[in-house]
């Protein structure tokens, strides 16, 4: 069993599909070993395991709306696009989405992904509960008011327990607008990138670092926002644009400036194009907002080194949160996302370079991508790393829920 991009092949010893959350529960506490797969679209072991792998995709696909509390309750497995449909079909939203709509919620919020925005926090902003299977087969519910639990839990990582279901925030449906400006000036972008960046509700960048231009912006705006006035030195596109510039734009949600609904312009790809393994890696670092100008100038230095590995470069925001491993933990950031050729072994020894020249600044990685363990300090990365590292010693004391990566972020544990 691989994942989504094909990169990997999976160490678990038996695969399960359960129906019930009862079944989920007894294989968990059965299991010495356990990891629960969604979409599979990580890009390194994090939901790897050795021993049993629970497939999320038998299990009921919930999607409940409280209208009363402004919530939707939803299960772990179910994709945002089938989430997203649903709740325009009842006149709500959620705040944001990722690039790709087809990724898990529950996977999605556990490593902290996101979409853009400064002012947009990552996906896991949205959890009010959150619903777990600790390591003894016991099904808790966590909520705001549990607080370090709670803030310890939503970013988990995998590492303390498998999410059955999650609790997300709700507004009413909006209406949004997509525009491509082209060929930005990097002396402009460097300059006024907090302006850029803060010019409309989602704003990315793209970018292989070449050159003297940025290739593309997108700018999502909200339908009532005023269209950004000054280009800085971009032109706008006349035809729709996919981020790599020799693909069809086919599968992208629409530009132009045509308006439509938030979940048919916050990711960058259509709901209905189902993706099929794609040929490319990942990595992402994610760092406090105001180092942007200077890291994007470090990775500028690399261009040369980038230039054969990288297919294109994702610029974005978010904003602060307070979960204890999110990398957007106490700080307003950019996240510099990196989509790599299939080239593994390359890419793998060019990253101590790029985390290097990204070290400065606090560079977080994101954790569902390509990075390097050993090249991070993570208590220094994470002021409650100390405590995290606690919470799953106390939560998984014989790791049941631990693999090679989780034990060389978070030590092996002591009863293993």
């Amino acid at each position: 069993m691989k994942n989504w991009a094909g990169n990997l092949e999976y160490s678990s010893a038996d695969v399960r599909r359960p129906e019930s959350i009862a079944e989920l529960t007894d294989i968990v506490a059965a299991a010495p070993r356990v990891k629960a797969l969604g979409s599979r679209h990580s890009f390194n072991r994090v939901g790897d395991t050795d021993g049993v792998h629970i497939l999320l995709d038998a299990l009921p696909q919930q999607v409940e709306l409280d209208s009363a509390k402004g919530t939707v309750r939803v299960s772990g497995g179910v994709s945002y696009g089938a989430l997203c449909r649903t709740l325009e079909e009842s006149g709500v939203a959620i705040h944001n989405l990722a690039s790709l709509p087809h990724i898990s919620v529950a996977g999605a919020v556990q490593t902290g992904t996101h979409g853009s925005g400064v002012d947009n926090p990552s996906l896991a902003g949205a959890v009010e509960s959150i619903n777990l299977v600790r390591a003894s087969g016991e099904q808790v519910t966590l909520t705001q008011a549990d607080g370090d639990e709670f803030l310890a839990s939503v970013v988990g990582i995998g590492a303390l327990g498998i999410v059955t279901g999650l609790e997300l925030a709700v507004r009413p449906s909006f209406r949004m607008r997509q525009r491509v400006l082209e060929d930005l000036p990097w002396d402009n972008a460097l300059a006024d990138f907090s302006t850029i960046v803060s010019s409309a509700y989602s704003v990315s960048l793209f970018t292989d670092y070449a050159g003297d231009r940025i290739n593309q912006v997108w700018l999502k705006a909200l339908d009532e926002e005023q269209p950004l006035a000054n280009l800085f030195g971009a032109t706008a596109a006349l035809n729709p644009r996919h981020p790599l510039p020799d693909m069809s734009a086919e599968n992208c949600t629409v530009q132009l400036d045509e308006p439509g609904p938030w979940l048919d312009r916050l990711p960058h790809f259509r709901h209905e194009f189902t993706p099929s393994n794609g040929d490319e890696l990942q990595s992402e670092f994610i760092l406090p907002l105001e180092h942007a100008p200077a890291a994007l100038q470090a990775v500028r230095g690399l261009a040369g080194q980038l230039a054969p590995l990288l297919f294109v470069s994702e610029i974005r925001t978010g904003a602060a949160d307070e979960f204890w491993l999110s990398p957007f933990h106490r700080q307003q950031s950019v996240a510099l996302h990196f989509t790599w050729k299939p080239l593994q072994p390359e890419v793998e020894a060019f990253l101590p370079v790029l985390e290097e020249a990204l070290r400065p600044f606090g560079a977080r990685p994101h954790w569902g991508k390509l990075f390097t363990p050993d090249s991070h300090d993570w208590e220094k990365l994470y002021p409650r790393f100390a405590d995290f590292r606690s919470f799953a010693a106390r939560h998984d004391p014989d790791g049941k829920f631990r693999n090679a990566l989780l034990d060389s972020i978070l030590g092996v544990p002591a009863r293993r």
